[in-house]
């Protein structure tokens, strides 16, 4: 190779490394910051996110507790996603995900003013400024998107976006949600403290335009349902199938119930208490049939009233186990004994055919 040729192709490498890098490293502008919280706000969202969010987020913010919940505090995110990024998913949910909705709306805990406080609390936590994002579309070849995705995302995000061991990311509701640049600057940057590599490092700015292009491609014929919020079991109804008899499961590992054991124990009509442990929310998209809303975060004394000790309990959630695991670990703390947990979780109950008893979409709430 002449020296001339190599110091042309040298030029040329040099060149493009520059451009790529200048395509990267645009500055941003800032953002004003947010409202700021009084002392009594940040109280309260301190103790709301403790309550609700750190069994999956962690208890400081670090994420993949549980069910790969995403951090709460990394700098990409933090950054450019206050506040809808965060605050809807919040309060209503991510379908089809462990994520139910937090507001109360929807069957969930906090207050439309909580949910606002606690994205605020999230923001002055992680300390970052907000960076100012467009919102106009990302162009990018959809097809050849789909082909990086494959190869770079799909073993976490999996080949579906359904999520694996990172998020889901093509849900209908976090794509309706998300921006084309909140999206893409996720994959430049990554998530830092967590499995997700910053792309920037590995991927042609067109190739992230790509899998952003790709990603905003299935956010098509979205139409989002409100369901109608069904009345809560009373006490009197806690024990299906009061006269049956007892199921005498065969736990696996003195703790966890199987899917196929579960089911046969109710199309036999056995006497059991069914607790789904998620934000009610979602018990009330789509729960097992005679289970009741019995959330993680429940205050024990008010939720177990009704509940004897004679009977058989399961516990559910969509983790698939921990809120399930974590509540009935304080029932057992509680004299508790005839206890289990769902093995599979609901998520897994239903991929395996068993039904569910879904909540309305449409109608009037009586």
């Amino acid at each position: 190779m002449s020296k001339l040729f190599f110091g042309l192709l040298t030029s040329s490498l040099v060149i493009l490394l520059f451009h790529t890098s200048v395509a990267y490293s645009q500055e941003r502008e800032r953002r004003a910051p947010p409202r700021k919280l009084t002392t009594e706000q940040a109280r309260v969202a301190a103790n709301n996110y403790q309550k609700y969010c750190a069994l999956c987020h962690g208890e400081n913010r670090e994420g993949h507790k549980n069910d790969h919940a995403p951090s709460l505090r990394s700098k990409s995110l933090m950054e450019s996603g206050v506040a809808h990024q965060i605050l809807r998913p919040m309060q209503y949910g991510r379908e089809g995900t462990a994520m139910g909705g937090y507001l109360d709306e929807v069957g969930g805990p906090m207050t439309l003013a909580e949910t606002w406080d606690l994205t605020y609390w999230l923001f002055e936590q992680a300390g970052y400024d907000r960076l100012k994002f467009s919102t106009n579309p990302v162009q990018g070849d959809i097809k050849r998107g789909e082909t990086v995705y494959q190869k770079e995302c799909a073993s976490c995000h999996g080949k579906q976006g359904e999520g694996i061991t990172a998020p889901a990311l093509m849900n209908q509701s976090a794509l309706a949600h998300n921006t084309d640049e909140f999206i893409r600057y996720a994959i430049q940057e990554g998530r830092q403290g967590t499995p997700m590599q910053a792309f920037k490092n590995k991927l042609s700015p067109a190739d992230i335009n790509n899998i952003t292009a790709f990603l905003r491609s299935k956010s098509m014929g979205l139409v989002e349902e409100k369901p109608v919020l069904r009345a809560l079991p009373e006490p009197k109804d806690y024990i299906i199938n009061k006269a049956g008899e007892d199921p005498n499961f065969d736990l696996k590992d003195g703790m966890y119930v199987l899917s196929k054991d579960l089911n046969e124990a109710l199309n036999a009509k056995k006497r059991m208490v069914l607790l789904d442990t998620r934000v009610t929310s979602v018990w009330q998209t789509a729960h097992i049939e005679g289970a009741i809303p019995f959330p993680y975060y429940a205050d024990l004394d008010e939720t177990v009233a009704g509940i004897p000790k004679d009977v058989q309990i399961v516990a559910y959630c969509s983790c698939p186990r921990a809120a399930a695991d974590h509540t009935i670990n304080r029932l057992r703390a509680r004299g508790y004994t005839r206890t289990a947990v769902l093995w599979e979780g609901i998520f897994g109950w239903m991929h395996l055919g068993y039904p569910v008893r879904r909540g309305d979409i449409s109608g009037v709430n009586d």
